[in-house]
């Protein structure tokens, strides 16, 4: 298989993939296809339900085998990272962050507690294992690759964790002093062996006005005045 960025922009907009003769992957998100060079019958749009997930919900994917090459094409900010996946990987997905796997994927899902799963709005993660396979993650801003600790914790923000391994150790906190814990999002506490993926853009609607030049004293007043961040722009 063959993947080409269509972009010289690190968060390149579109995606070409080829695949030969005997190849076969599965898209999550059909709709992000912009182009389609092959038979008609090698895209096969089917109603999905891996590993009885989802039995109340359905979702559509296509499953598209070789050869042929088409472009996927992603919204504006995101980028999509492959990552090998073989007998042993041991990462753990959420399927909004899945764009494809290939052929011979197994697929097990792991529910998570109550508290994580009110806390990240998702019941269910997923496990991919193959002899040799290959997984398309797409994020929001490119992917960072972070080594975990089996003692000293790291923390996460919640908005921002891709996958982590399924041996680590997860606890919804905030951290620093009073201050700190009373103005930011929730974090996971990792501890754990391997390495989580994080996506690295992330909306701060507060850093955006401050870019856009708001100013000191208006910044104050907002904070200052009682809905001032409502009638001060």
């Amino acid at each position: 298989m063959n993947i080409i960025n269509e972009a010289e922009a690190v968060l390149s907009q579109a995606l070409s993939i080829e695949l030969a003769a005997g190849e076969v992957v599965y898209i999550l998100h059909p709709g992000q296809i912009l182009s389609f060079q092959g038979a008609s019958a090698q895209r096969e749009d089917q109603l999905m339900d891996i590993a009885g997930i989802y039995r109340k919900r359905k979702f559509v994917q296509s499953r598209i085998s070789g050869p042929v090459k088409f472009m996927i094409g992603l919204p504006t900010g995101f980028s999509m990272q492959t990552i090998p996946i073989t007998a042993g990987s041991d990462l753990l997905f959420e399927w909004k962050h899945v764009m494809f796997y290939t052929a011979g994927m197994k697929v097990d899902r792991r529910v998570q507690t109550f508290k994580n799963a009110v806390i990240t709005r998702e019941l269910v993660k997923m496990k991919f294992t193959a002899e040799d396979g290959l997984l398309g993650v797409i994020s929001h801003g490119p992917l960072y690759r972070m080594e975990l600790d089996p003692v000293r914790p790291t923390y996460v923000d919640v908005s921002c964790l891709v996958a982590y391994p399924e041996n680590a150790q997860l606890k919804p906190v905030v951290y620093g002093n009073t201050l700190a814990s009373q103005h930011m999002n929730y974090h996971w506490e990792i501890t754990g062996k391997g390495y989580v993926l994080l996506q690295t853009s992330k909306s701060d609607g507060q850093l955006e006005r401050d870019l856009e030049g708001g100013g000191f004293i208006k910044r104050i007043l907002r904070e200052v005045i009682p809905f001032g961040g409502v009638f001060i722009k």
